[in-house]
């Protein structure tokens, strides 16, 4: 346990650090997405490269998550908090100082090890200094709210940063702001108790990292025509993995992977779903990053700009679909979030190679207002269908999925769009378009079909990160 602050001012200051460290780590998520072409231009990369610019810091995430919370709970999670802080500021000025693509990608790679370190404590710590249901509540809604904000922050400071003074400023930027909340945590957040937790299933979560490794390499040199015998190889590596991770869970005590969770149709559809929002969501903001900058020739600051309305509607019908699946249940407000979102695809299929910004302003717009009903409602569709007891393990489980949606829609969309200076790039952002309209009307049918019907009392609504 961690001893609580016996004043407010002394919680808010942990709030406000917990919610640094959020801000700071989602910040990085969408923050280099509209500095890719520029990356691209100054360090000579191919988008396959760039792709890995964006993947390597979410599998990082992605596959450690789990297992940074378990052993948060066995060590304490202001130790964790720190070495979070110090990996990541560490990691972020070796992006700056980056001489060559391999470098910021390993550089990368490593930001999101210490995101992935610091994301589970961060709530872990607010959860233990503000121990009451009410105070608790409202400190997630802000935590949750704060790092909503890096939603449309990250490609606003991102495309102003690039534009006048260059792509590098975008990580330099994280290395004062990570040592400044570094220095609070050490001072403001109490030293952690003794404590017991789960022990960490490491082949299970060796196995699973180097399987979503190997599966995001294999869809990507395939759509870069990285040879057969490269793609065979990654994806034998992706199956091996992924099967060893599935064996450990079988057989383990402490399994990386809640099978008997997972084998519940009402706990996998939601997350499924959350795996394909992410996908499309971040798939169609990698490419469309590539549409905006290279086929339309429009500055990294107007890019960042074109997001916002993607970004804004996340933000603002979060709380908005909260309260519907709280009256409802969370399967009206995922199926009329799928419907927006597939209207919103649909509207990529009429971009053009000399303009089309105002469709692509719309899809946007609807593509925001479908994702925002549909987080917060798989997450409480995801809690509804576990045990009071691993309410926890349940959001870790939605957070993790998310994250995988997120690094296979990026190797996905790029693979078939390939480079936007080729011939047909808009041909193909159309063809991601139509499918990705239909992948969403697939996601409405498995949640009519199988998410909870809410004729249960509404449970709680786990706080989480928007999508990204």
């Amino acid at each position: 346990m961690i001893a609580t602050p016996t004043t407010a001012s002394g919680r808010g200051l942990v709030l406000t650090v917990m919610c640094a460290g959020m801000f700071l780590v989602l910040l990085d998520v969408t923050i280099v997405n509209v500095a890719l072409p520029a990356i691209g231009h100054g360090l000579r990369a191919a988008v396959a490269q760039l792709q890995w610019v964006v993947d390597g810091y979410v599998v990082a995430i992605a596959g450690l998550l789990l297992a940074a919370g378990t052993l948060g709970d066995r060590i304490g999670h202001r130790r964790m908090l720190l070495t979070g802080f110090a990996l990541f500021g560490a990691a972020s000025l070796a992006c700056a100082l980056a001489p060559g693509i391999e470098v910021l990608i390993g550089a990368r790679v490593a930001q999101g090890v210490g995101g992935a370190v610091l994301l589970p404590s961060t709530m872990a710590v607010i959860v233990e200094v503000f121990p009451g249901r009410a105070e608790q509540a409202k400190a997630l809604g802000t935590w949750a709210a704060v790092s909503s904000l890096a939603l449309p922050c990250g490609p606003l400071l991102g495309g102003v940063l690039v534009t006048h003074i260059g792509w590098r400023p975008v990580f330099w930027i994280a290395v004062p702001l990570t040592i400044v909340a570094a220095v609070a945590a050490r001072f403001v957040v109490p030293v952690d108790a003794a404590r017991r937790g789960g022990r960490v299933d490491v082949p299970g979560l060796a196995g699973f990292v180097v399987g979503l490794s190997a599966l995001i390499f294999a869809i990507i040199a395939a759509g870069h025509h990285g040879g057969p015998v490269r793609i065979l190889a990654a994806g034998a590596v992706a199956v091996s993995g992924l099967t060893v991770s599935v064996a450990r869970a079988r057989r383990g005590a402490d399994p990386f992977l809640p099978l008997d969770l997972l084998r519940r149709g009402e706990f996998l559809a939601p997350n499924v779903v959350a795996v394909l929002m992410n996908l499309i969501v971040n798939g169609i903001l990698f490419v469309s990053t590539l549409y905006l900058q290279d086929t339309l020739g429009r500055s990294a600051a107007a890019a960042g700009l074109a997001v916002v309305p993607l970004a804004v509607p996340l933000v603002i019908l979060a709380p908005v679909s909260g309260r519907l699946t709280a009256r409802y249940g969370p399967r009206p407000a995922i199926v009329a979030g799928c419907v927006l979102a597939a209207a919103g695809s649909a509207g990529l299929t009429r971009l053009a190679a000399a303009g089309g910004i105002g469709l692509l302003l719309g899809s946007f717009t609807l593509l925001g207002c479908g994702a925002g009903l549909i987080t917060a409602s798989v997450v409480a569709a995801t809690v509804r269908a576990t045990p009071a007891q691993r309410s926890g393990l349940a959001t870790g489980v939605s957070n993790t999925a998310r994250q995988i949606g997120t690094a296979c829609g990026v190797a996905i969309f790029g693979a078939v769009a390939g480079a936007p200076s080729a011939t047909g790039f808009p041909g193909r952002i159309h063809l991601l378009g139509a499918g990705s309209a239909i992948v969403w009307v697939v996601a409405a049918v498995i949640t009519l079909c199988a998410v909870d019907r809410g004729s249960r009392p509404a449970a709680a609504v786990a706080v989480t990160e928007p999508a990204r």
